[in-house]
């Protein structure tokens, strides 16, 4: 695979909280998407094995792929699958990446993320709350067929488990369901509040918490 060398901002794919994202190509021709952890993240490490631990025990056709990890030195990363159109905020908010949106294209999107939602709250052996569920952590292939990723957040519950309580509110405020950002309570009501506001960007075009310059001056 790349050297450490070869992570030049010409291969970057994007950045996240974690850290940077590269596209990578191993011996064997395959393309992957690296993601760096931050040496500068204060909880990147706690969000890094989180990942790793969650989405190991993972398998769905609308759940992003990890390939592998590698932890050595300072050096911390994870190998995920390549998605050649990134990342849904990527055509969702750009005017001319949007006219390739269909309804039809939008629909799929729509039901896709339902999919991969209903495997974590109900059918996978354990019930994962993602937490962070937003365009950004919504990944497209090459027929814009949609895998959610971004785990590092992800609560994982047991056995007759379904709701906890936390401290430490994470996640981005647009997307929050109001329990959860008042009281830190965690459901599947979580992520369901996220994906009503998800669709109604899917739908509209639109930003949940930007302001738009014309005759109604609505937001989402």
């Amino acid at each position: 695979m790349a050297t450490l060398r070869d992570f030049h901002s010409a291969n970057k794919l994007g950045q996240g909280g974690f850290g940077p994202v590269y596209k990578g190509i191993l011996e064997d021709g395959k393309e992957v998407a690296v993601k760096r952890l931050s040496r500068a993240s204060g909880q990147g490490l706690e969000e890094f094995m989180n990942e790793v631990v969650v989405i190991s025990k993972l398998q769905h056709r609308n759940l992003v792929k990890l390939l592998g990890c590698c932890i050595e030195g300072d050096e911390k990363m994870l190998i995920y699958e390549y998605m050649a159109n990134k990342s849904l905020d990527a055509f969702l908010f750009k005017p001319l990446k949007q006219k390739e949106l269909d309804w039809r294209k939008r629909f799929n999107i729509i039901q896709g993320i339902a999919r991969g939602l209903l495997y974590l709250h109900r059918d996978s052996r354990l019930i994962i709350i993602h937490r962070d569920l937003k365009p950004s952590n919504i990944l497209l292939d090459e027929e814009l067929n949609p895998k959610i990723s971004g785990f590092g957040m992800a609560r994982i519950f047991k056995g007759s488990e379904d709701e906890d309580n936390t401290i430490r509110v994470v996640g981005m405020y647009g997307y929050m369901s109001p329990e959860y950002a008042m009281e830190g309570l965690i459901s599947e009501k979580l992520d369901a509040f996220s994906f009503g506001v998800l669709l109604l960007e899917i739908v509209s075009g639109r930003k949940n918490t930007s302001f738009y310059d014309d005759d109604l001056s609505l937001t989402l």
